[in-house]
């Protein structure tokens, strides 16, 4: 998110279709289609967006352990993502002190080391970043160890997400989610367990992405193992203007149905804690810039959205349990698993489809319906950040 201290130069979009964006709901229009596909806007984003803010780089289930490591793109490079021997997460540029080699291959798999070593020239770093050997350096009078320990990035660690900022500059991160705590805490992601990962790549920009999750309002038409699941127009968002950056909202879950699957049935037990009312109920939370978090009475999923560039997104989906379910041997994560990748691939197909529709020459930005206000929370977003200003939701004030 843009710095919530400071003003940043203004993306490479014509102020007045900003303008259009930020007019009262029922009055706006989308986001100009230059938001969606051009080069300058996605470089823009990467830089402000991305490593201005804090962004979730990961679930904290990629590095459980001590000695975990980890490697994910932020922005325009990558960060490693490491527990030391104490448990705590840590993060640091992907960049050895030597000569720039990656540690890690963004985007692969975790791996346990009792060290970070470099595979070019073979230096090595403790799991708390310092320097422990540089070969050939031993002894050089003009060679200080303490120098050349690994770059450290603000990481925290909440509800089972990892978040960094890369910049230093995005403020308290407390600010980025005030609000948001009491629609999470009862579920406890923290102590879930993964059982579940999907990973996609969609021909698709990541707020396409990211505005489909906002809304119902194409559900009907695109989702029937949704729509049987969960009334369409059920539910509504949460407000909560100038707190946070994020949009949110629940859906009832239709009766008849336990939760969220392709049967009526769950295969999980409801998480302990939750009160009647959020046993009915799925929470859907977009935290800007990229992670969407769906809480279900018996499981909680996750989206970590990477930009790979302006039409193009790399999407992690994980499902996590509670471990008294997920510990047991006949445990089978199918039911929620196998409804949400049908699911995403629906929807990753209408987004690939609108990314499509917005590159052809002459497209205009179009109006929101009135069930669409969680959409407009998002852009909303996106436009003041744009204009350089603080990423905060804002008053939804319906044109008369």
């Amino acid at each position: 998110m843009v710095s919530q201290d400071t003003r940043t130069a203004p993306a490479p979009i014509d102020p007045l279709g900003l303008a259009a964006a930020l007019a009262p709901f029922g009055q706006s229009r989308m986001l100009p289609p230059e938001a969606y596909t051009a080069e300058s806007v996605f470089e823009w984003e990467q830089r402000h967006f991305f490593e201005g803010g804090w962004t979730c780089v990961a679930t904290a289930s990629a590095i459980s352990a001590s000695g975990d490591q980890r490697a994910e793109q932020l922005g325009r490079g990558g960060v490693l993502l490491m527990r030391d021997r104490e448990g705590r997460a840590r993060a640091f540029v992907n960049a050895c002190r030597h000569r720039g080699h990656e540690l890690l291959a963004c985007g692969a798999a975790t791996v346990n080391r009792p060290i970070v070593a470099c595979p070019y020239h073979a230096w090595s770093y403790r799991l708390d970043g310092r320097l422990r050997r540089a070969p050939d350096f031993d002894g050089e009078d003009h060679f200080d160890p303490l120098e050349f320990g690994l770059v450290e990035l603000l990481l925290v660690e909440w509800h089972g997400l990892l978040f960094v900022d890369v910049s230093g500059d995005a403020g308290p991160f407390s600010e980025h989610v005030a609000g948001l705590e009491e629609i999470v805490a009862p579920y406890e992601p923290e102590r879930l367990v993964t059982r579940g990962r999907h990973e996609y790549v969609v021909a698709a920009n990541w707020k396409i992405l990211a505005e489909n999750y906002q809304e119902c309002y194409h559900c009907p038409v695109i989702h029937p193992e949704l729509c049987a699941a969960s009334p369409p127009r059920s539910g509504e968002n949460y407000y909560h203007p100038g707190e946070g950056a994020w949009v949110a909202g629940w859906m009832d879950i239709r009766e008849g149905y336990a939760t969220m699957s392709l049967g009526t049935e769950t295969g999980a037990s409801p998480l302990r804690g939750l009160d009647e009312r959020r046993r009915r109920v799925v929470d859907y939370i977009g935290l800007f810039p990229n992670v969407l978090v769906s809480l279900h009475p018996d499981y909680v999923m996750t989206h970590v959205l990477t930009p790979l560039g302006p039409d193009r997104t790399r999407i992690v989906c994980e499902w996590h349990f509670a471990p008294e379910d997920a510990e047991r041997e006949d445990f089978d994560p199918g039911f929620a698993v196998d409804f949400w990748d049908i699911t995403n691939r629906q929807d990753w197909l209408a987004c690939e489809s609108v990314q499509r529709g917005l590159s052809s020459a002459g497209a205009l930005p179009g109006p929101l319906s009135s069930q669409e206000d969680g959409v407009y929370q998002f852009v909303t977003m996106v436009a003041r950040g744009y204009l350089g200003e603080p990423v905060r939701t804002t008053e939804l004030s319906p044109a008369g």
